[in-house]
């Protein structure tokens, strides 16, 4: 069994409000969630405007479906035109 951890940083420039910040966050887990089947998590920065932290978790028993998705959801994250993508990180449990 193997089971990966991402964590990255979200900068959403264009938002002036936490409920706008939400609706990015919100589109980001729900895509995730739906295309992966991982459990995603925002884990910092919950009461700034432009900055989130978040959680991605995923377990599966073959370690190259878990790097393909790994690359995946990166390259999803970083097509998204409305926020950037500061810090990618990927541990191995």
């Amino acid at each position: 069994m193997y089971v990966v951890l991402i964590s990255f940083e979200v900068l959403v420039e264009g938002s002036s409000s936490l409920k706008m910040k939400r609706g990015v966050i919100n589109r980001i887990k729900d895509r995730i969630r739906s295309r992966f089947n991982a459990s995603v998590a925002e884990i910092g920065y919950l009461d700034k405007w432009q900055r989130a932290a978040m959680g991605v978790t995923l377990i599966s028993n073959e370690k190259k479906k878990l790097q393909k998705d790994v690359d995946a959801i990166q390259a999803m994250l970083v097509s998204f035109t409305d926020m950037s993508v500061n810090q990618f990180t990927v541990e191995w449990l």
